[in-house]
């Protein structure tokens, strides 16, 4: 049942399979096994959705930021 956090996974699809997580361990019918191994999943996924909070979150403030010419900073995300 654990799977390992993929990088590439938006924040909306990590919501989504945390709440699918949460949903089955509250509704108790899971072997403590699985419930060990759903509540692991969801320590990944939860801990991967506030890593994707935080870096949108920096590139917020970055592009916030003036430069000394009152440029904005808006051009360090063209990739």
């Amino acid at each position: 049942m654990a799977k390992v956090v993929k990088k590439k996974r938006s924040f909306e699809k990590t919501t989504d399979e945390l709440e699918q997580v949460v949903t089955a361990l509250e509704q108790g019918d899971l072997t403590l096994d699985e419930s060990l191994a759903a509540y692991e999943k969801g320590v990944k996924l939860l801990r991967h959705g506030q890593k994707l909070l935080k870096d949108a979150q920096q590139r917020v403030e970055l592009l916030q930021e003036v430069d000394e010419e009152g440029t904005e900073q808006a051009d360090l995300f063209d990739r």
